[in-house]
C-alpha cells in the first residue's frame, strides 16, 4: 500500500467514541515503519517525510506502539535525525557560507523532520493514559528515541547557518515536548536528573555524540561541536564531576584546533568544567596540568577574543594548581601564576593593537588582587571575577599573587607607564584597567613604592593633564573615572611614602589654574 493511501486508510478507520477500531485493511506498523526508515536513511524525497508525519498524526496509539519494538522505532527516529542533519564536510574544510543552498535545504528538512517528532511525542504522551499501553510500553520507547530527538533539537534550536526561523521554532517545540514527556521541568533536569542520585540522560546523549567527537570525525558534522558545548553548559555542580572523563577530552580536542572559532568554543567548555568540577577531581591524574598547558599555549595567539577567553579561564585554574602544589609540598620559586603573568607582561610591553591592549589591561588586576573574603557581587564587572551558573549563583574568590607581585615589578612598572601614556578610545578600557592594577600593586607591594615615586607621580600627573585637555569623543563619565582612579593612586602613593606626594604637589597646586586638575590635587592634600 502506498504511504499516502495508508494515511487515508488510517484516517478512514480512525477511533470512534474514544475506542481503537481493528485495522484489518491496514498493514501493521512493524511492516510499514522499517521500510519508511530505510527510505529516509537512503535520502528519501521530502514528500516521504511529510507523508510519514501525516501517517503518525493519523495513526492510533495501539497501531503505532502496540506491536512495534522500541528498537525499530529508535532506528526510524535516528534515520530522521540523520535526514535533518547539516551537510557533511571534509574533516579539514572551512565552514560553508551562510547563504549556501545546502544549508538552506537542511533547514527545510529539519522543519519537516521536527513535525514528525512533534506528532510522535504527542502520541507517546497520549499512550500513557491508555490501559492497553501505558508506561510499561511508553517507557522503553522513550528511552530509545529521546537521545536522537534531543540531538535533533540541540542542533537546530540556536541560530546557525543551517537553521531558519521555522526550523528553530520547531526545534524549541520538540525539546519542550520531549522534556515534558519524560516528566522533567527543564532541559538541565532532563540531562542531569532531578537530584544527584538520579541518573539523567546526559550519558545517553554523550554515547551518541562519542562516535562523532573523535579526532578524525568531529569536524565532518558542523553541528557536533555546538551540540556538545550547548549540552555541556546545562550540567553543573555536583553532577558534572560524574562525567569528567567523557567531557574533558572533547573540550581539549576542540580547543586545540587551528580555527579561532573552535579554539574559543573549546576554551569556554574547559572554563565551564573548571568552574563545576571539584579541584580534587581536576588534579587527579594531572588533568589540571594538561588543561593548563593547553591554555598556556593559546597565550601566544594574537586574537583578542581568544586571549580574553583564555585569561579568564586561567584565572580560575591557577589557584587550583597552586593549591595542589602546596598540598604535595612542591613549593617552587615560581608558580604557574608567575609564568602566566610573566608572559602576559612580555606581550603587553610590545603590543600596539588596541583590542589586545584592552583585553590584557582588563585582566591584569586579577593577577595582583588578594581577597580574604568574598567580594561584593557585581555581575557587570570583570573585577572581581565571578560567574553565574544556571542553577545557583556562585561567587568565586581566590588568592592571587598579592605581595609576590614584587617578583615582576620592573616589567610591570614599564607596562603601567606605557599604558598610562596612550589613549585607547572613548571608553578608555586599557587606562582604567591599568589604574586599577596600579592601585592593587601599591596596596600589596607598598614597601617598594617610595623608590618608584618620581616616575609614577610624573606619569599620573601627565595622564591627569591629558585627560583634562582631551578634546576627543571621550564621555565625561569616563574622564571622571580616569581622574578618580589617578587620584586614588596618588593618595595611596602618599600614604606609603609618608606624605612625600603632598609635599611634591604643593608647588603644582599653587601654579596650576585648571579647576579640574586642582580638584584632584586638593583631594590628595586633604586626605588623611
Amino acid at each position: 500500500m502506498e504511504l499516502s493511501g495508508l494515511v487515508h486508510a488510517l484516517r478512514a478507520e480512525g477511533p470512534r467514541a474514544g475506542e481503537q477500531p481493528p485495522l484489518r485493511a491496514v498493514p501493521p506498523a512493524e511492516q510499514i515503519l522499517p521500510r519508511i526508515g530505510l527510505l529516509v536513511s537512503e535520502g528519501a524525497a521530502p514528500e516521504v517525510v511529510r507523508d510519514l508525519g501525516a501517517l503518525v498524526e493519523a495513526a492510533g496509539c495501539r497501531w503505532l506502539f502496540g506491536g512495534l519494538s522500541p528498537a525499530t522505532l529508535g532506528e526510524l527516529v535516528a534515520a530522521l535525525n540523520g535526514y535533518a542533519a547539516p551537510p557533511k564536510q571534509e574533516q579539514d574544510a572551512a565552514g560553508l557560507p551562510r547563504e549556501d543552498r545546502a544549508y538552506a535545504a537542511a533547514a527545510e528538512r529539519a522543519a519537516e523532520a521536527g513535525s514528525v517528532f512533534l506528532h510522535l511525542l504527542a502520541k507517546l504522551e497520549a499512550a500513557k493514559t491508555q490501559e492497553s499501553l501505558g508506561v510499561p510500553v511508553v517507557g522503553p520507547i522513550l528511552s530509545r528515541v529521546m537521545g536522537p530527538i534531543y540531538i535533533f533539537a540541540a542542533t537546530h534550536i540556536v541560530e546557525r547557518p543551517w537553521t531558519n526561523t521555522k526550523s528553530q521554532s520547531v526545534a524549541q517545540e520538540v525539546l519542550a515536548l520531549l522534556v515534558q514527556a519524560v516528566g522533567c521541568g527543564s532541559v538541565a533536569e532532563f540531562l542531569r536528573g532531578k537530584d544527584e542520585d538520579e541518573e539523567g540522560r546526559f550519558a545517553a546523549v554523550m554515547g551518541l555524540l562519542k562516535q562523532e567527537l573523535t579526532k578524525d570525525t568531529w569536524k565532518r558534522n558542523p553541528a557536533t561541536k555546538h551540540v556538545f558545548s550547548w549540552t555541556l553548559l546545562h550540567i553543573t555542580r555536583p553532577w558534572l564531576s560524574h562525567y569528567l572523563e567523557r567531557v574533558l577530552p572533547p573540550s581539549l580536542l576542540i580547543s586545540d584546533d587551528y580555527q579561532e572559532e573552535n579554539k574559543i568554543l573549546g576554551v569556554h567548555c574547559l572554563h565551564h568544567i573548571i568552574l563545576n568540577v571539584p579541584a580534587a577531581d581536576l588534579c587527579q591524574f594531572n588533568r589540571a596540568q594538561v588543561v593548563y598547558h593547553a591554555l598556556y599555549n593559546h597565550l601566544y595567539s594574537r586574537e583578542a577574543p581568544l586571549i580574553q577567553a583564555v585569561l579568564l579561564c586561567l584565572l580560575d585554574l591557577l589557584p587550583i594548581l597552586e593549591r595542589a602544589q602546596r598540598q604535595q609540598n612542591q613549593g617552587r620559586p615560581t608558580t604557574p601564576c608567575d609564568e602566566v603573568l610573566q608572559l602576559v607582561l612580555t606581550h603587553m610591553e610590545a603590543e600596539h593593537r588596541l583590542a589586545l591592549r584592552r583585553v590584557y589591561a582588563r585582566a591584569l588586576p586579577a593577577f595582583v588582587q588578594r581577597w580574604e573574603h568574598p567580594p561584593r557581587p557585581c555581575r557587570n564587572s570583570l573585577w572581581p571575577h565571578w560567574v553565574y551558573l544556571p542553577s545557583q549563583c556562585v561567587f568565586l574568590y581566590v588568592s592571587r599573587l598579592g605581595i609576590l607581585i614584587v617578583r615582576h615589578l620592573k616589567r610591570l612598572e614599564r607596562v603601567i607607564l606605557g599604558y598610562l601614556e596612550v589613549c585607547d578610545g572613548p571608553e578608555e578600557e586599557a587606562r582604567l584597567g591599568i589604574l586599577e592594577t596600579l592601585q592593587c600593586t601599591i596596596e600589596h607591594a607598598w614597601p617598594r613604592m617610595p623608590c618608584r615615586l618620581p616616575v609614577l607621580l610624573k606619569a599620573l600627573l601627565k595622564m591627569i593633564w591629558d585627560v583634562h585637555t582631551d578634546q576627543g569623543p571621550t564621555p565625561e563619565l569616563v574622564k571622571a573615572a580616569l581622574l578618580q582612579g589617578a587620584t586614588k593612586c596618588l593618595i595611596l602613593l602618599d600614604r606609603c611614602s609618608e606624605g612625600q606626594v603632598k609635599v611634591l604637589l604643593e608647588g603644582v597646586y599653587s601654579s596650576c589654574e585648571e579647576t579640574r586638575v586642582r580638584e584632584c590635587i586638593r583631594k590628595v592634600q586633604e586626605n588623611t
